[in-house]
Order: structure tokens, then C-alpha cells, then sequence
């Protein structure tokens, strides 16, 4: 005996139910990410713009992926920015050391002190981020 056809009908629909809301939370998924790398896009021109050489010291680790992570989002967007590596340069480990910082990557923003690497703290520091 086959099912009848309010069932068939009900399964349509509830499979119709589910594709649309998995297109909505697709949909919102992409656009939120468009939104952020605008975002990210926009932020990295304004510190680009304020940031000058000498204004930001990474104190980096050699095996930290978030060092490499800030290391590219500064190389992309064109921002000055040195970087020391603590494993292999001591003044470098003694500069971590004071930060008494729990870990990698240090950054040190016109002297101010950021752990971890936040793009908007960074440009709020340098004073480049329009409200």
C-alpha cells in the first residue's frame, strides 16, 4: 500500500520548508561575510591611512597563526609595520617578556600594548576609524 496523497503532499511541503530556510541561512551566511570583508576592507584603508613606519611592532612567535594571520591582513593592506620573532631575537623575548603577555602575536601601537590582533582596536589606537 503506497501512502496517500495528503502525505506525499505533506512531505513536499515540509521538504520545501526546509530547503527555504536552508537557502535563507545560506543567504545571510554570504551576506554577512560580504558585509565583514567590506568591513575588514574599510577599516584596513583607514589604518593604512594613519598609521605611519615606526607606529606598530609585532612581537611574534614563530609557530603563532595568529601572527601570521595579522601579518597578512597588515601586508595586504599596505600598512608599515615591524615585526620581531621572540624564539630568535632577544630583545624581542625581553620586550615580550615586560608585556607580561599570555601569548602571541604583542602588538605595540604608538607604545599602547594590544594582545592578540583586533584590526578595529588598532585602528581606535591610531586614532582611524570614523564612527
Amino acid at each position: 500500500m503506497s501512502g496517500s496523497p495528503v502525505d506525499a503532499r505533506s512531505t513536499r511541503e515540509r521538504l520545501r520548508s526546509l530547503l527555504t530556510v536552508s537557502a535563507i541561512v545560506i543567504g545571510v551566511g554570504w551576506a554577512t561575510q560580504a558585509v565583514q570583508g567590506w568591513h575588514s576592507d574599510r577599516i584596513g584603508e583607514q589604518v593604512a591611512a594613519a598609521a605611519k613606519p615606526g607606529d606598530i611592532r609585532m612581537l611574534s612567535s614563530n609557530i603563532c597563526e595568529y601572527c601570521t594571520k595579522a601579518r597578512n591582513w597588515f601586508t595586504a593592506n599596505a600598512v608599515p609595520f615591524s615585526e620581531c620573532f621572540i624564539e630568535s631575537d632577544s630583545a624581542c623575548a625581553a620586550q615580550f617578556a615586560d608585556a607580561a603577555a599570555p601569548g602571541t602575536p604583542v602588538l605595540l601601537v604608538r607604545g599602547q600594548k594590544l594582545v592578540g590582533f583586533d584590526a578595529r582596536a588598532v585602528a581606535d589606537v591610531l586614532g582611524a576609524r570614523s564612527r
